[in-house]
């Protein structure tokens, strides 16, 4: 029988809330060696997820968008609501303010696992919450949880 989402997973993974300071946060992910944390809020739903390339804002700042000048009109290069964003994550003091919350990318324990290694590999990211039916986080599915599990599995 193929292998689900749920006997890999890592259960009950550490979680920060939005309103939890962001030196908190990188605290934990530094001392427990972890890339990223899922963001909850009371009741367990997950809300966001933070980083490492989040946190990254916080040390390199951000780089006003490029932009002419013509007559007295000014043009942007780029997009001027990107630097704002980035601008609030290099500023942030909490997670709240420097978390990912836009496509959340999660799964859910009864998936193949296969299925979740292709999403990882296609969305191109670290680590995959796991969710129940009410969005409630139970679990964290991340790439080293996968590679163990193929250095165990017999063919």
């Amino acid at each position: 029988m193929p292998k689900t989402v749920g006997d890999v997973m890592s259960r009950d993974p550490i979680s920060v809330r939005p309103e939890t300071p962001l030196q908190e946060a990188i605290k934990i992910m530094a001392e427990r060696r972890i890339s990223g944390l899922p963001v909850v809020n009371q009741s367990g739903k997950l809300v966001g997820v933070l980083s490492e390339t989040d946190l990254i804002w916080q040390e390199t700042g951000v780089t006003p968008p490029a932009y002419i000048m013509i007559l007295d009109s000014v043009i942007y290069l780029e997009n001027p609501g990107r630097y704002e964003r980035d601008l609030h994550k290099a500023l942030g003091q909490t997670v709240g303010e420097v978390m990912t919350k836009d496509s959340l990318i999660t799964t859910d324990p009864d998936q193949p696992l296969q299925k979740a290694a292709k999403l990882m590999h296609d969305k191109n990211v670290r680590r995959l919450p796991v969710v129940n039916d009410a969005g409630q986080v139970i679990g964290i599915l991340t790439r080293g949880d996968i590679i163990r599990e193929m250095a165990t599995s017999e063919d």
